[in-house]
């Protein structure tokens, strides 16, 4: 089993170790009494960080969309890789959680909070086989939000993941493992921590960032070996019944990699194995 490694980033752009069981974080800081902040999530594979630069990217791209200060990516990188150094390295599979927040509520200084956590992942092998049980529900919004309410931060990794959590208990509570988020206006979404793949009329499709979803990494790794594999792969708005009539569906993230979905609301999805094993050997080796 892999010890966790943690390392805090101060205001400064200092990296210090820390002790992952010690308290580390005030009771006062906003990440923690707000949700005011913003995160990554990267998957560590044979002593890779995959997809560092796009998940810096994005840390940034959230960042400003909170109008946090602008994060110095040199000194995250740094801190990812160092945290990789550090670690025992006897799991296979490893996450590492960048967490970035507003910092101390009522702090004259109003300095950033941020920390790396690096841990074992976890199995995730009977997900990528077996596949999941997914259910839809209602976002609650229109497709179009990201334009008509910039604030509501549909498209930012941020801490507020309250709805995120309780989606997942409603679709336990439905004999369910995970959730595609629907908007009002009938367009298929993202699940509460993954992007959505669809084979749609054997193209791969998956629902732009312009529709409020978050910019999937693992999505886009997949999508460029698909590629160079000579497939077909798009970026457009799915309905919910083109997603009940798709060939294959999957849903992409840091941890699982790629999960395809076994049933949607209940009824039996198609599946693909040759396709997705392909799929998660081609993730687990970039």
């Amino acid at each position: 089993m892999t010890s966790p490694v943690l390392l805090i980033i101060d205001p400064a752009g200092t990296i210090a170790t820390a002790d992952p069981d010690a308290p580390q974080v005030s009771v006062l800081d906003l990440g923690v009494t707000r949700g005011d902040g913003v995160f990554e999530s990267i998957g560590v594979v044979g002593g890779r960080a995959q997809a560092l630069e796009p998940h810096l990217t994005r840390l940034a791209r959230s960042a400003a969309m909170l109008d946090l200060p602008v994060p110095d990516l040199d000194v995250w990188r740094e801190a990812v890789l160092r945290s990789i150094e550090l670690a025992d390295d006897t799991a296979p599979e490893l996450l590492v959680k960048l967490v970035y927040t507003r910092g101390i509520e009522g702090s004259a200084s109003a300095a950033p909070t941020g920390w790396v956590h690096l841990f074992e992942a976890g199995g995730f092998d009977e997900e990528r086989t077996a596949g999941i049980a997914v259910v839809t529900l209602d976002r609650g919004y229109r497709s179009d939000v990201r334009d008509t309410s910039p604030w509501l931060l549909q498209g930012a990794k941020t801490l507020s993941y309250a709805v995120n959590k309780a989606a997942l208990r409603e679709a336990a509570r439905r004999g369910a493992d995970d959730v595609i988020f629907v908007s009002t206006d009938g367009i298929v979404l993202e699940g509460p921590n993954s992007t959505v793949i669809a084979l749609l009329d054997g193209v791969y499709v998956t629902t732009p960032d312009s529709l409020g979803v978050l910019e999937g990494t693992t999505q886009a790794a997949f999508f460029a070996d698909v590629e160079s594999r000579g497939g077909s792969t798009a970026y457009r708005a799915i309905t919910v019944d083109e997603l009940h009539a798709a060939t294959a569906l999957w849903l992409a993230s840091s941890g699982r990699q790629i999960a395809p979905v076994a049933t949607l609301d209940g009824e039996p999805v198609a599946q693909e194995p040759a396709l997705t094993a392909a799929g998660v050997e081609a993730l687990l080796a970039r």
